[in-house]
């Protein structure tokens, strides 16, 4: 039997609603299948603790009342999960608007962070909220922050500061995902100037996903922050120079982590564009080694583990829905997130 009972192990519900539901998108997939695909997932008699949620229809809207938040919690005790990091809508196709928007779209995007912590911290008051985040990004595209780069993270970091109040008057805390197709967010450097424009580390940090950070190592989107070298062919000393220097910057300021897969390369699906491709965690042409490489971000530059992170999440947006539906996906899933906890965790 595995050793370490922490970080607790938690899935996504996202990669049911990422990509999908828009026209010429595969069909969404409910949160009540979602959450029975988690909790059937065994192996060895080990199971997922909990799960991460997307506040957004048509799983748990974001102004969801008391009750709906209570039926949400029934559910999940139902099933013997718990809930973890939430994300908060802050797109303008989900009620809010961009964080280096005109006025009015910047107070939709905070208000869209206040309903987000109020139903995280209900969640805590329900008992089945043990641990995460509200996750936060810019809502806005790489080409449209471009047009004034300075300017506009300022702007964004104000919006930021403004929602960091909001999730401290709720006890909550901020977390800015890693993801190249945002703005201002899109490479290593970005992201860090970002975070230090902000200035707020306890209340707002960074959420690392393997497979998106992955690809600020490539320069997706920003080349002139390329960390591997140009002639590059993943060779093993190159690719963990890169790593090394990466999350060295910005491992300091995270809070919350996705374990994830990546063969190297974007994809889009529906309305989500040009972004990190989650592969399978057996997936042959994964360029991580799911194992050793989640270590660049649970030990610390002296290799000891750091013990931030109470739980970890798995991250697979995007996959068929084919994929999604079938139980062995997610029991293989499971298998490597219990890797990442023996090698990596503690015992509590």
């Amino acid at each position: 039997m595995p050793q370490n009972n922490y970080p607790k192990l938690h899935n996504a519900m996202w990669p049911g609603l990422v990509g999908k539901g828009s026209p010429g998108a595969e069909p969404f997939i409910d949160l009540d299948t979602m959450l029975d695909l988690t909790a059937k997932a065994e192996v060895d008699g080990v199971r997922f603790d909990g799960v991460d949620l997307f506040l957004s229809a048509p799983h748990t809207p974001i102004d969801s009342d008391d009750n709906a938040i209570k039926e949400l919690a029934a559910k999940l005790k139902k099933r013997k999960l718990v809930a973890g990091s939430v994300v908060a809508p802050v797109w303008g196709p989900t009620g809010g608007g961009s964080a280096m928007g005109s006025e009015e779209d910047r107070k939709k995007f905070v208000a869209q962070v206040r309903q987000a912590c109020r139903i995280a911290a209900k969640l805590r008051e329900l008992g089945v909220r043990p641990s995460g985040i509200v996750r936060i990004d810019s809502s806005a595209s790489v080409g449209d922050w471009a047009k004034n780069p300075k300017a506009n993270t300022k702007l964004i970091a104000a919006t930021f500061r403004e929602a960091a109040k909001v999730a401290k008057d709720h006890g909550e805390r901020l977390a800015a995902e890693g993801e190249i197709c945002w703005g201002g967010m899109h490479s290593w450097k970005h992201m860090l100037e970002l975070l230090e424009a902000v200035g707020q580390p306890k209340v707002l940090g960074f959420q690392a996903d393997m497979s998106h950070t992955l690809l600020y190592t490539l320069g997706e989107n920003a080349p002139a922050h390329r960390i591997v070298p140009k002639k590059f062919h993943w060779e093993p000393g190159a690719t963990h120079e890169a790593l090394k220097k990466l999350t060295d910057a910005l491992r300091p300021w995270t809070i919350d982590f996705h374990v994830a897969q990546n063969d190297g390369s974007v994809f889009g699906s529906g309305t989500h564009d040009h972004t990190g491709r989650h592969c399978l965690a057996t997936d042959p042409k994964g360029k991580l080694n799911i194992i050793r490489d989640s270590a660049y971000w649970l030990r610390d530059g002296r290799g000891k583990v750091t013990k931030k992170m109470r739980h970890i999440c798995w991250d697979g947006c995007m996959f068929p829905n084919e994929t999604m539906m079938k139980q062995q996906t997610w029991n293989d899933i499971l298998a490597a997130m219990i890797q990442v906890r023996e090698n990596h965790g503690w015992s509590e």
